[in-house]
C-alpha cells in the first residue's frame, strides 16, 4: 500500500511503500497526531520511517497501482 506523508516547512512529501493495512496505518497517524508521539512506518523493503506527529500536515493512504507495466489503451 503506498502512503504519502506531507511534513511541515518541507517542500516535498514522503512517499511510503509498506506492507501494512490502511487500517493499521490510520491508527498509527491518529495515535501519533494526538500524543505528539513519532510516526513509524516500515516499508515493503523493510526500512523505518519516522516522522514527527506534530510535524504531520497531511496523510494519504492509497491503495496504489500495482502491476502496471507497459502502455494501456
Amino acid at each position: 500500500m503506498e502512503v504519502k506523508i506531507g511534513v511541515q516547512h518541507a517542500a516535498r512529501e514522503l512517499t511510503v511503500e509498506t506492507d501494512q493495512t490502511q487500517e493499521e496505518v490510520e491508527a498509527l497517524v491518529h495515535q501519533a497526531v494526538a500524543d505528539g508521539s513519532v510516526l513509524a512506518l516500515t516499508d515493503s523493503k523493510k526500512r523505518r520511517i519516522v516522522v514527527p506527529g506534530a510535524k504531520i500536515a497531511y496523510v494519504e493512504i492509497g491503495g496504489g497501482t500495482v502491476g502496471q507495466v507497459g502502455f494501456r489503451s
